[in-house]
């Protein structure tokens, strides 16, 4: 199967946390992160868009929207909605059942603005997608009740010849593709702090039915200290 080449990319604490902790040594973790990705002129890990879940896309947002929809208007077509095919940077947004409101067809992350690619299943209803038509907001369709991770790696790289894409989480998202063997590299960008929190999100967590405990292993790539005692580990994952 053609896909772009996947990469897990985050940035976590000592101890695997992936939420903010109030801590000097967090925001400058964030930021080198947010450089090695997503910066025009640092971005070392050179990747066309990044990939979030609903719950993180919902928790990067400053306030709470809800979509505009127009629940009389005509069928809109069955097929993928491509409204940019040439943007420097997309923003990957799954969103199963088509949820999420958008003031505009772009968001800025880490200094790029990058247009949205919303990922549907076949229960989005016709409202939503007429939505993302109206606002000039792309959507594929991968999937009937479930997001179909194969066949949207597939679509990015057909539709929108995205060649290197970066998973930022959270720990479901980052898990079950990678317990579905469609990451080829892990990079961790770590902080050196830790709060202790145990019910603080993580790096990995396996939810059922999207993924299950399992053993995955890897082989290291890069070690690179940073700033700040910022390190910079890169693994390759073990086929």
């Amino acid at each position: 199967m053609e896909k772009p080449y996947v990469i897990i990319h985050t940035h976590t604490s000592i101890d695997g946390k992936i939420n903010s902790i109030d801590s000097p040594k967090w925001k400058s973790t964030t930021r080198q992160y947010q450089e090695l990705s997503l910066d025009p002129e640092k971005n070392v890990l050179n990747v066309d868009g990044y990939l979030n879940g609903r719950k993180t896309t919902d928790d990067n947002r400053s306030e709470k929207l809800e979509p505009d929809l127009n629940e009389n208007t005509a069928l809109v077509p069955e097929e993928d909605f491509v409204a940019i095919d040439n943007a420097p940077q997309y923003y990957v947004s799954i969103d199963s059942s088509g949820k999420l409101a958008w003031p505009d067809n772009e968001v800025e992350y880490g200094n790029v603005r990058s247009h949205i690619i919303s990922v549907l299943t076949k229960r989005a209803s016709n409202s939503y997608k007429d939505y993302l038509r109206r606002n000039n907001i792309s959507y594929i369709i991968a999937g009937d009740e479930t997001i179909d991770q194969e066949l949207t790696l597939y679509k990015l790289k057909k539709l929108f010849g995205m060649d290197r894409i970066m998973i930022g989480g959270g720990g479901t998202l980052n898990w079950s593709f990678l317990q579905g063997g469609l990451v080829d590299e892990v990079s961790i960008v770590m902080g050196a702090f830790a709060n202790g929190d145990f019910d603080m999100p993580g790096l990995f967590k396996a939810v059922e039915p999207y993924s299950e405990i399992d053993r995955i292993t890897f082989s290291v790539k890069n070690v690179q200290v940073l700033e700040d005692d910022v390190v910079w580990l890169r693994y390759t994952v073990d086929k």
